[in-house]
């Protein structure tokens, strides 16, 4: 299992990556350019702690996958992310959303993102190979 956990862990973090480039940089810049007395700037950015956030995140998937999951396929992968991704999505941005004035598209742009990178890590989860 540690090294499904491993090859998972890469894989998420990988595609998690790619997606919050295009994602943040070139979907929603303009939204956070458009607000910037709300975000710290890069060099206060606290990377430890942002990585440290995504392990854990993708070490949660993997264990509730693991754990809860039954029959491990890339079906089951998608619907697990799918309905986690709505979970996740919607606290993140619309969550958010409640307590900050965010632009309400930046608040859809956080939902939709965390959905559709819950379905990539649950299709990853479910394509893993197995003993």
């Amino acid at each position: 299992m540690f090294k499904r956990f491993l090859l998972a862990l890469v894989s998420i973090f990988a595609a998690w990556t790619a997606i919050d480039l295009l994602l943040h940089r070139f979907v929603l810049g303009s939204l956070y350019s458009s607000t910037p007395e709300l975000w710290r700037p890069a060099s206060e950015l606290n990377f430890p702690l942002i990585y440290g956030v995504v392990v854990v995140l993708i070490a949660s998937f993997f264990l509730l996958f693991e754990l809860l999951v039954s029959p491990k396929t890339l079906v089951s992968g998608l619907k697990f992310g799918a309905l986690l991704g709505v979970a996740i999505g919607l606290s993140v941005g619309f969550g958010t959303y409640i307590h900050m004035p965010v632009p309400f598209g930046l608040a859809w742009g956080w939902f939709l993102g965390g959905w559709v990178k819950a379905l990539v890590a649950g299709a990853i989860l479910g394509a893993l190979p197995r003993p």
